[in-house]
This record gives structure tokens, C-alpha cells and sequence, in this order.
């Protein structure tokens, strides 16, 4: 009987090696790639978190404005919340769309709220009623000016 080669102990095994220089290079690339990018996730995640928080100011910032106007007499109620909108538009739309006047001062709006308010309801008289003598609900356009600010999401 003839014996083959006997197969080698695990003492006998040579340990693996990578090619000369790959280790140390490998390495610092792959760590950078890394830490590139999480930065760049966090660069991403602080613009988002900071486009957020200004969106949420501009409507707060309307919403108490509007509040505001609720212990004016109806007449000055009116104007002020008038203002109100030319400066918020101002502010979301440029001063371009701020300049508009009568009817396509009420399209503006309709446009910002995407609403028919301003052209066809009781938000006319923000627009062009304010120097009629139109009688107007002083609540009820309270009540949907903030019904449309809380919307505001630009």
C-alpha cells in the first residue's frame, strides 16, 4: 500500500498578506470617503432644518401680526391687515408682486393662497373695497386670513 501526501497540519499554513502598500492607503481613502460624506449629510440636514425653521417665523410672525389687528376698529382692522398681506407677499414673492394693484393685486393673493378668496369672496374688499363703503365681516375675514396663513409653506 502506497501512501499519498499527507496533508498538512494548520501549523504548518502560511498566513495571509495583502499586496505590499495596500493596507495603509486603502484605508485612509475609504475613512475619508466616509467622513465626506456624513458632512455632506449633515450640510444637507442643517439647509433643510434651517429653510423649515425661516417658513415656520414668516407664518408665525403673520399669524401674531393678524392677532394683532383684532383690537382695531373694523375700518383701521381692514387696513392694517391689508398691510399685512402687501408686506407678507413682499416677503414670500418679492416686491414685483407686492406692487400689483386691483384686480391683479387680488390674483397675487389667490396665486400665494391658491385660493378664489381675494377675487370672488369677502377678501375683495382687501384688495379693492377698501375705500368703498362695503359692508364687510370683520370676523369672518379674520377667521380665513388665518385659516390661509396657517397654510403658508413657502
Amino acid at each position: 500500500m502506497t501512501q499519498g501526501p499527507v496533508p498538512a497540519g494548520l501549523e504548518q499554513l502560511r498566513g495571509l498578506h495583502l499586496p505590499a502598500g495596500s493596507a495603509g492607503g486603502l484605508q485612509g481613502e475609504i475613512a475619508l470617503a466616509v467622513a465626506l460624506g456624513f458632512l455632506a449629510a449633515l450640510l444637507v440636514g442643517l439647509v433643510r432644518w434651517w429653510q423649515r425653521r425661516a417658513r415656520a417665523s414668516v407664518r408665525r410672525s403673520a399669524l401674531n401680526e393678524l392677532a394683532a389687528t383684532r383690537q382695531l376698529p373694523p375700518q383701521a382692522r381692514l387696513v392694517a391687515q391689508a398691510r399685512l398681506l402687501r408686506r407678507l407677499v413682499r416677503t414670500l414673492q418679492g416686491d414685483a408682486a407686492a406692487d400689483a394693484k386691483g384686480e391683479a393685486w387680488s390674483a397675487v393673493l389667490d396665486r400665494l393662497f391658491t385660493t378664489t378668496y381675494f377675487s370672488r369672496g369677502a377678501g375683495r374688499v382687501l384688495g379693492e373695497g377698501l375705500y368703498r363703503r362695503e359692508a364687510a365681516d370683520p370676523a369672518a375675514i379674520d377667521a380665513e386670513l388665518g385659516r390661509l396663513f396657517t397654510q403658508i409653506k413657502a
